[in-house]
């Protein structure tokens, strides 16, 4: 196996590859390459090793683009449509435009660091300066994602985005309410139609899409069982609402307190007494947060709704989904057990619970110093 270098123009080279099958007959393979004589060389000493170890890559002429174009329909079938449609935001509105008109074959670290700088400087579409460090983190993730694949086609030796450098991404202050803000919410809006699904957010701890997929065969509302079975969550997509499965991929029970037991109660025979008027008859296929007639709501219409009244009141701006966060946070700082608080919520691991509310964490950890300094001072035997 033998290889050798032939200048094209200055700084352009073709690298030619001799092969010999095993008739001996001699076939060429062609490289272009550019740079200086001695980088040609080493790269043609490259590929003869490839060639020896097994771990040659056949030169093409496909572009970043296309192989993109070619991997989002890849993965399609295997993603939530959610997550396709945003893999395909990432790298359709954000890489390709940067690195779509490079070869693949010949995409390097370098070359996908430089394009990850220029997004963070001059990356919005708009011309109005550069896209945020944690969008630019999403963009280099999805990208390596995609760029594993290329190697498992063996269209790559080595993906070139894993070795780049990422962002520095602030890690985003969460927002919660305390119990008083809590309360003064609860009782601002209790006669508006946000009220079920804030109930549902802040003392159950359920997500967006979990409360407008909540259906009352779900719920429990007896002496001996009361809790709510989360089983499915709402999906906004661009061709409209999907139901699918909770998050964390697996259903959950999430008990309910007196006061969460009272107010649907009494939410139900207000909302059959609604649908009566209109002649539908409330059932147990019905959805807990619904429409006047009984129709599903979307979650971006919840939001929506949700950013209206909250502008109505004295309270602090925050999202929907942080009421979620005050929920957690209140359980934990009351000492509710993490690993009890991580089921409720649906978190896969304790681990996440633990990270995501780790601020609620330094005084808890001061409460259990005392209490076990109390046991053992009260375990020691006074001295003669």
């Amino acid at each position: 196996m033998k290889g050798h270098i032939r200048e094209r123009s200055p700084g352009k080279w073709a690298i030619i590859l001799d092969l010999y099958d095993d008739a001996g007959k001699r076939r060429r393979k062609w490289h272009s390459f550019a740079g200086t004589k001695r980088q040609a060389q080493e790269e043609c000493s490259r590929l003869i090793t490839a060639l020896k170890s097994g771990n040659y890559i056949e030169p093409t002429r496909q572009s970043v683009t296309e192989f993109l174009d070619e991997w989002l329909k890849f993965m399609k079938p295997s993603v939530s449509l959610k997550t396709h449609e945003r893999y395909a935001e990432i790298l359709q509105k954000g890489v390709a435009p940067l690195l779509g008109d490079v070869t693949l074959a010949k995409l390097k670290t370098d070359r996908i660091d430089g394009a990850l700088s220029k997004a963070l400087t001059e990356g919005r579409r708009d011309g109005k300066g550069g896209l945020s460090p944690r969008t630019v983190h999403h963009m280099r993730r999805v990208l390596i994602k995609a760029l594993d694949q290329a190697v498992t086609w063996e269209r790559l030796v080595k993906n070139p985005a894993t070795a780049t450098t990422p962002p520095k991404v602030e890690r985003k202050k969460m927002l919660a309410y305390d119990t008083a803000q809590t309360a003064e919410l609860l009782e601002a809006i209790r006669q508006t139609r946000m009220y079920i699904p804030t109930l549902l957010a802040v003392m159950c701890g359920l997500r967006r899409g979990e409360i407008l997929a909540l259906r009352w065969r779900h719920v429990e509302l007896g002496d001996n069982r009361r809790q709510l079975s989360v089983v499915e969550s709402a999906e906004q997509t661009k061709d409209g609402v999907r139901y699918k499965e909770p998050k964390s991929g697996r259903a959950r029970t999430v008990s309910l307190s007196s006061t969460v037991i009272s107010e649907l109660k009494a939410h139900r025979a207000r909302q059959a007494e609604e649908q009566l008027r209109l002649g539908i008859r409330l059932d147990d296929d019905g959805f807990v947060v619904a429409q006047y007639d009984g129709r599903p709501i979307q979650p971006r219409s919840l939001t929506h709704e949700w950013v209206r009244i909250i502008g109505k009141t004295s309270l602090p701006r925050i999202r929907f989904h942080d009421l979620r966060h005050t929920h957690a946070s209140q359980m934990l700082a009351a000492g509710v057990h993490p690993k009890v608080a991580s089921e409720r919520l649906g978190h896969s691991t304790i681990g996440i619970t633990l990270d995501l509310y780790s601020h609620v964490m330094p005084g808890m950890q001061a409460d259990a110093a005392e209490q076990v300094d109390a046991a053992i001072r009260s375990a020691v035997k006074p001295r003669p």
